[in-house]
């Protein structure tokens, strides 16, 4: 999920400028780099949320990704990390003047999550349920650790 926080003060902005700020509120041109600055923070993937726990036997992802289709989701694992990709697509389009409220993220999203014990990628499995992605991950045999004491020559 995207949050729009901003620390730094917008391109162009000056402190010594006339008309930034008139009574508490935004003038005109500080309310468009603002709102052009949330059109480009808009135009990136959204984040997903996800829990990430361990049964005796597996590592499981879930994931509430309601309103997507299997079709639109793709998995992938590089070494010790799983990738998560996706678009979410909005079937109606409404004028923004319209809206009262607009916090449902649109659009592409992904997550990558570094694996904490090793996987069988072979046998990894994926589904959707109710708009939960659920994705079990069976862990890789156990080594055992061993001591080994350095012997003196």
């Amino acid at each position: 999920m995207k949050f729009l926080f901003q620390t730094n003060r917008p391109n162009g902005y000056n402190d010594d400028e006339e008309g930034q700020e008139e009574n508490g509120k935004l003038t005109e041109s500080s309310q468009q780099v603002a709102s052009s600055q949330q059109d480009e923070w808009l135009e990136e993937d959204g984040q997903l949320s996800v829990d990430v726990y361990q049964d005796e036997n597996n590592i499981i992802i879930k994931s509430p990704i309601a309103g997507v289709k299997p079709d639109d989701i793709d998995i992938s694992i590089n070494n010790d990390m799983i990738t998560i990709r996706g678009s979410r697509h909005q079937e109606q389009t409404v004028d923004k003047d319209n809206f009262f409220y607009q916090e449902c993220y649109w659009g592409n999203f992904s997550r990558s999550i570094i694996l904490p014990v090793e996987v069988k990628t072979e046998e990894i499995s994926a589904e959707l349920e109710n708009g939960v992605l659920i994705i079990t991950l069976p862990k890789a045999t156990k080594s055992k650790a061993i001591n080994i004491k350095v012997q003196a020559k």
